[in-house]
């Protein structure tokens, strides 16, 4: 029997402001930034193994070329950029109390500034990320490590990615997943796998932003 929702988060949960914020940094475009890029230090920084500055200070594997990384101007357009994808945070609040649902996502320790910002507290049981385990998905560790934290069996276990990857192996340790396909797709999919529904009630505006009361953008300084 289904008894855990465990979310992946960018891309899944929330948007993800990253492309935007690294052209705000870089001043390049996706490609050409990742072309001549430090391909390490983002894996490492999510894991914890070096902390913002030394990120910052490695992004670009050659400093002789030139290149700077403003931080700063990361900072500024990834917080205006997060928010609820559409009909997120409407299922995560319809699902409560029928299923425990968890943040499971590849991210460094700002996702502790999200935490604060979207409430997490209020619309997930628990939040489980990279720079708090050590380890990233697809690795097999990940997902043993969020099933520990969690206390609940592989088959207990609908885990939600939009990334394929990320899906099989969850899949290879026995969890049942979906590939993200927006709110609809997963709520057909919930319904599959025996969740019921309350109807909404007559009247209920959403929020166009999908957050509880007008956005607001962390202070600078993670």
């Amino acid at each position: 029997m289904l008894r855990a929702l465990c979310l992946d988060l960018m891309g899944t949960v929330l948007y993800d402001p990253y492309v935007e914020a690294l052209e705000a940094a870089t001043g390049m475009g996706l490609d050409d930034a990742h072309r001549v890029k430090d391909p390490t230090c983002w894996p490492e920084f999510e894991i914890a193994a070096i902390d913002e500055a030394e990120f910052a200070r490695r992004f670009f594997g050659d400093p002789a070329a030139g290149h700077r990384f403003d931080l700063e101007a990361f900072h500024r357009v990834r917080r205006a950029g997060y928010r609820f994808l559409p009909g997120m945070r409407e299922l995560l609040d319809d699902v409560a109390g029928r299923l425990e649902r968890y943040v499971a996502s590849n991210y460094p320790v700002w996702i502790e500034e999200l935490r604060q910002t979207f409430a997490f507290d209020r619309c997930f049981d628990g939040v489980y990320a990279s720079h708090s385990l050590g380890v990233r998905k697809p690795d097999e560790a990940f997902y043993r490590a969020l099933l520990d934290a969690i206390g609940r069996q592989p088959a207990e276990c609908l885990f939600v990615d939009d990334r394929t990857v990320n899906c099989d192996a969850a899949r290879a340790v026995g969890m049942a997943a979906h590939h993200f396909d927006g709110a609809d797709g997963l709520r057909a999919r919930l319904r599959d796998e025996g969740i019921v529904f309350a109807d909404p009630p007559d009247g209920a505006a959403e929020d166009p932003r999908g957050i509880l009361g007008p956005p607001r953008t962390v202070d600078e300084g993670a």
